[in-house]
């Protein structure tokens, strides 16, 4: 009898803590992919704006006990950031039970460490707003430094877009094979995927005049005749990975493609890879990309985050359904 009862106890208990998914402006077109592949409805929610550019936030159903997670990557302009902030005071406000922050592209990673006196390190300024701002969990994407995790103490789940991008390696059935990193920082994503497919890996050493200026760049390594795939984590203005692919067909390479997991591209990265020697640059939907460029090719992450929630919720392993 005790037993039936802790039963219903417990199957009560999980019936008064659903999960409800919601999201901040520029980040719907994705939740709304997500929200498709967990079978549920996108939560109700409204951003009201003021003549000066102030905006408020506020959710129109009842999230008390839930769940809540709020989807909003964090990519410029800042209002993105501030919206995710006051979503995730509104929730703490509105009694939910518990509030996990999913964040495709995490901005301002780039300033993860103190590289230079004086200067700000901006990811650990974003890591405390968040926590303040009262989250329970993050899940995000390719961090572009592992040691960002540890500016948080909550836990935080870091997804991989491998797990999209190694398939799609996969059907393109390329032989000669050489996977490429466009600087040194990246050689350890670089060697994983080189690992996985058992091929050769090749890197690019690049000195800067200053931030998004490539003064000069080498290659090390053999192209010649390889069909080279390039792999960074996020692309900005395009200068390095454009100037990597034109060095190695210089060098003799076959074709050079890039997969990126955040495609940030601000101007003028379109033109450049659409002027570019790459064959195809691939990335994901982390972040809203509009523009028309015949050499992009978009995969979405919606799948993958959604199986990530679902594992949230079922206590259950995050690595275990990562390729690599």
């Amino acid at each position: 009898m005790q037993k039936i009862l802790n039963s219903l106890f417990n199957k009560t208990m999980s019936l008064q803590a659903p999960f409800k998914v919601f999201s901040g402006s520029n980040t719907r077109y994705l939740a709304e992919k997500i929200c498709a592949s967990l079978g549920c409805e996108l939560g109700n929610m409204i951003v009201q704006h003021f003549a000066d550019g102030e905006f408020g936030v506020s959710f129109e159903e009842s999230i008390r006990g839930n769940h809540v997670f709020l989807v909003q990557s964090t990519f410029p302009n800042a209002d993105n950031l501030m919206e995710l902030l006051l979503m995730i005071d509104a929730a703490k406000r509105a009694s939910a039970k518990s509030i996990i922050a999913v964040i495709p592209y995490f901005g301002w990673a780039r300033q993860d460490r103190k590289d230079q006196p004086r200067v700000a390190i901006g990811a650990k300024l974003i890591a405390d707003l968040l926590s303040v701002a009262g989250i329970d969990r993050l899940i995000t994407m390719d961090l572009h430094a592992d040691q960002i995790q540890g500016f948080f103490n909550v836990p935080v789940d870091h997804l991989y877009a491998s797990t999209v991008f190694v398939p799609y390696i996969d059907s393109l059935k390329l032989e000669n094979l050489v996977i490429a990193s466009p600087d040194v920082g990246g050689s350890k994503r670089a060697n994983s995927y080189a690992k996985y497919f058992g091929v050769p890996m090749v890197l690019c050493h690049k000195s800067r005049a200053k931030a998004n200026v490539i003064e000069n760049m080498v290659v090390i390594g053999d192209v010649k005749g390889k069909n080279v795939v390039l792999v960074d984590d996020m692309v900005d203005t395009a200068g390095t990975i454009t100037k990597a692919a034109d060095l190695m067909i210089a060098q003799g390479a076959k074709s050079v493609r890039a997969i990126t997991s955040h495609a940030v591209m601000s101007d003028p990265a379109t033109e450049r890879v659409s002027g570019s020697q790459l064959e195809e640059i691939i990335f994901t939907d982390s972040i809203p990309y509009t523009k028309n460029c015949p050499k992009a090719h978009v995969i979405s992450i919606a799948g993958m985050f959604a199986e990530t929630i679902k594992r949230v919720m079922d206590n259950e392993s995050i690595s275990s359904q990562f390729i690599i």
